[in-house]
């Protein structure tokens, strides 16, 4: 009688058991199935568009791709007709004076003025040349997108006080809350492009 209940409960244990291997090995497929469904998401999330043009013009101007593609998506989501508050307008959101500056830095001596910058090519072309020349003058590239959103005077002057810069060269805290969230943004859908796409 005792071998039987034994018996019975080794019987359990081996059912309990392998029924907990049978659960571990479901929930792994699950899993399995799930991470290519959900990089499907994020791909759909975190798009390539304008990709001609972002790869032709990070590649000339030596920016990280990753960089113009989440400055892109952060700006306007890929809309090439998107004008903002500031009435900064195009892909990568650029005003006036901005698009003034870098074609005077550029040499462009061409016919292409601010109404262009809807045009997607004109835009990344010009963005990506900003980020160039923003990156080459601050050195770092947290400051540079900073002075992509708030302007240079702006991160300048942040740069010269000891509340935001131990060593005025590099931002330890971003008094704009805007500009805070932005750079946040950008610098997560830049490792989220990277990570998707490289």
């Amino acid at each position: 009688m005792e071998r039987q209940k034994n018996k019975k409960k080794c019987r359990n244990k081996k059912t309990i058991f392998l029924w907990l291997i049978f659960i571990v090995v479901l929930i792994g497929a699950c899993f399995a199935a799930i991470e290519p469904a959900t990089e499907g998401i994020y791909r759909q999330m975190y798009p390539r568009k304008y990709r001609e043009y972002i790869e032709k013009y990070s590649r000339e101007y030596e920016v990280d791709r990753n960089l113009v593609y989440a400055v892109t998506r952060i700006e306007s989501n890929f809309d090439p007709t998107a004008v903002s508050h500031a009435d900064a307008r195009g892909l990568m959101q650029m005003t006036k004076d901005s698009f003034d500056w870098v074609k005077y830095r550029m040499g462009d001596n061409s016919s292409v003025s601010y109404e262009d910058i809807f045009e997607p090519q004109v835009a990344i072309q010009y963005g990506t040349y900003m980020l160039r020349l923003l990156l080459d003058e601050t050195g770092n590239e947290k400051v540079a997108i900073c002075s992509y959103h708030a302007g240079m005077g702006n991160v300048n002057s942040w740069l010269s006080k000891k509340a935001y810069s131990k060593d005025g060269k590099t931002l330890d805290k971003i008094p704009y809350s805007d500009t805070e969230w932005y750079y946040n943004k950008v610098a997560e859908a830049k490792e989220i492009y990277k990570r998707l796409y490289s």
